[in-house]
């Protein structure tokens, strides 16, 4: 069994053996046995830092420091937000912050998990919904640490 237990700086040198990738709540996750196996045939489980949120690019090295393993975001189903105008699209991250919507922000997209009472909302407001498979990193949080 393969065990990732540490997050490298983002300054090392080291190059990854394997890419793992993971949707958003994959990357969220501490502790996970995950049912695939690795290249080598090992299985994989993650034991990291309560608290801490993987994000894409994020090195992580092994128990024995033998491996490292670069995080990926998995592309997923999503919702892409988009509007000619800059005040809809502002207006439409003020409603779904309201509703404490885990959100991915741009200057030139908003996106977000399907929800099909939130795409009525989005529509009223007057915004481009567009479903999409794409990767997903979404803010984590103004009181959230980076570990």
């Amino acid at each position: 069994m393969l065990t990732l237990t540490q997050r490298l700086n983002s300054a090392t040198e080291l190059s990854a053996n394997f890419t793992l990738s993971l949707t958003a709540e994959e990357r969220t996750r501490t502790r996970y046995r995950f049912e695939f196996e690795t290249p080598e045939g090992q299985g994989l489980y993650l034991r990291l830092p309560r608290g801490m949120i993987l994000n894409d690019g994020d090195l992580l090295q092994s128990e024995t420091g033998e491996i490292v393993v670069q995080i990926a975001a998995k592309p997923e189903p999503v919702l892409t937000v988009t509007s000619p105008h800059p005040l809809n699209l502002l207006r439409a991250a003020y409603h779904l912050g309201n509703r404490h919507v885990p959100l991915e922000v741009t200057p030139h997209y908003l996106r977000l998990s399907p929800d099909s009472v939130l795409q009525a909302m989005l529509n009223q407001l007057g915004v481009d919904v567009k479903p999409e498979i794409a990767p997903f990193q979404p803010e984590i949080g103004a009181y959230h640490h980076h570990s």
